[in-house]
């Protein structure tokens, strides 16, 4: 598999979100509001942790290896939904809570 960079990665997320706001429209009448996409990604980021319950022994029901991979494929995507939806940089958002952490456990 290829690594993909993020300039890629933002244009798949967003292409996708178009396709699920084409879907909400179809059942809803309407995309989903920007307050409505945090609440999905809570969903699927809750059942990253139950997943990886069940990947430590847990939580009894096995082989949910393949679908915690699909949601933290996932929760990553609703990340980058989520801050174009907002009009903030995922790139700056995340250079700069990387450099601010580091400086923080450097001291």
């Amino acid at each position: 598999m290829k690594n993909l960079d993020f300039q890629e990665i933002k244009e798949r997320a967003l292409k996708i979100r178009d396709q699920y706001h084409q879907l909400e429209k179809t059942h809803h009448g309407s995309k989903w509001t920007v307050e409505e996409d945090p609440l999905a990604f809570l969903t699927d980021a809750g059942l990253v942790g139950r997943h990886t319950m069940s990947q430590q022994g847990r939580w009894p029901k096995g082989n949910t290896n393949p679908e915690l991979q699909h949601k933290l494929g996932e929760c990553f995507w609703w990340l980058t939904v989520l801050a174009n939806r907002m009009d903030i940089d995922i790139n700056e958002s995340i250079e700069s809570f990387l450099t601010k952490t580091k400086k923080l456990l450097a001291e």
